[in-house]
């Protein structure tokens, strides 16, 4: 019981720091180009990991794992996070994080394939139910013609996040979790860090107090602590079950909006909190079922 009551804790703080950073990523692109943005926040992120892990320096093993570090790091930061960064330009915020969100459906098709994970009818129609839920969300943000290229990179954003789940999860026997997260944080923040600087000019950036406090807050809890607690569950349990939380993400990105940047309420966002809560008690209970049935089985 108490283990479970400490995995719920660290999924309501997931759920509640990565919604609301939507909104303050969105704030903050005010005072600065994006993909030097998304590479300030991940390497101060990843460099408060490094300082953590360092006690547990002799796991590291760099010279020995530094590939699962590198793969991981591209598929978790930046094709994750460059993806989303460009294709924000193509389509509305509400409509791509939608499609984003598909990441938990294909993780939990992934995980079945590739991890072992149950799967069964009423789960996957339950994860099809949650995606429904970010949909209606977020179809209010839907204005003009759809872009092609938008949508191509809103779903490549989806599978590389959820393609690196699924890389982390199996090769977390081979490495130290903790490490692997301060890795490939750092990693792909530098490498995101670099191509900003590539394309974009450090001049634009405007070091107000509220841009500091702002990068300062995501890097430490969005993406040092989000980050950490994510892989640490996605480790313990399963991903899928996992995934189906993340639903809940888009909710908490559009109520901390409403306060934040005075957006508005709709019909959609009743029509969509319905939707995922159902998605997540057929994800969650048909998990617990097949447990006990498994379990009737093995005494019977």
């Amino acid at each position: 019981m108490k283990q479970r009551n400490t995995t719920m804790l660290l999924l309501l703080f997931l759920i509640a720091v990565w919604g609301i950073n939507w909104p303050l990523s969105k704030i903050a692109l005010s005072y600065a180009p994006p993909l030097l943005f998304a590479g300030i926040r991940t390497v101060i992120g990843g460099l408060l990991l490094v300082a953590v892990a360092l006690p547990r320096r002799g796991k590291l093993q760099f010279a020995k794992l530094w590939p699962v570090y590198l793969s991981s790091a591209l598929l978790s930061i930046v094709l994750y996070y460059g993806f989303q960064t460009v294709g924000l330009r193509y389509l509305p915020s509400g409509l791509f994080s939608a499609i984003v969100f598909l990441q938990p459906v294909l993780l939990g098709i992934f995980a079945w394939i590739w991890l072992g994970e149950s799967m069964y009818a009423l789960k996957l129609f339950g994860l099809l139910l949650g995606f429904a839920g970010v949909a209606a969300l977020s179809i209010g943000g839907l204005t003009g013609s759809l872009s092609p290229a938008g949508v191509g990179l809103a779903l490549a954003s989806a599978l590389s996040w959820a393609l690196g789940t699924v890389y982390t999860k199996r090769n977390a026997q081979r490495v130290d979790m903790l490490w692997l997260t301060a890795m490939q944080i750092l990693i792909g923040g530098v490498i995101l860090l670099g191509a900003g600087s590539a394309v974009e000019r450090w001049s634009d950036i405007t070091w107000s107090p509220a841009f500091i406090a702002n990068t300062l807050f995501i890097a430490l809890f969005v993406i040092a602590l989000g980050w950490m607690i994510y892989f640490k569950l996605i480790n313990e349990g399963e991903a899928g079950k996992v995934g189906a939380f993340t639903f809940l993400i888009p909710l908490v990105s559009i109520g901390s909006s409403v306060v934040l940047l005075g957006e508005h309420i709709t019909p959609n966002l009743v029509v969509g909190m319905l939707l995922i809560v159902f998605s997540i008690v057929l994800v969650n209970v048909n998990i617990g079922r097949q447990t006990g049935q498994a379990r009737r089985r093995t005494t019977h």
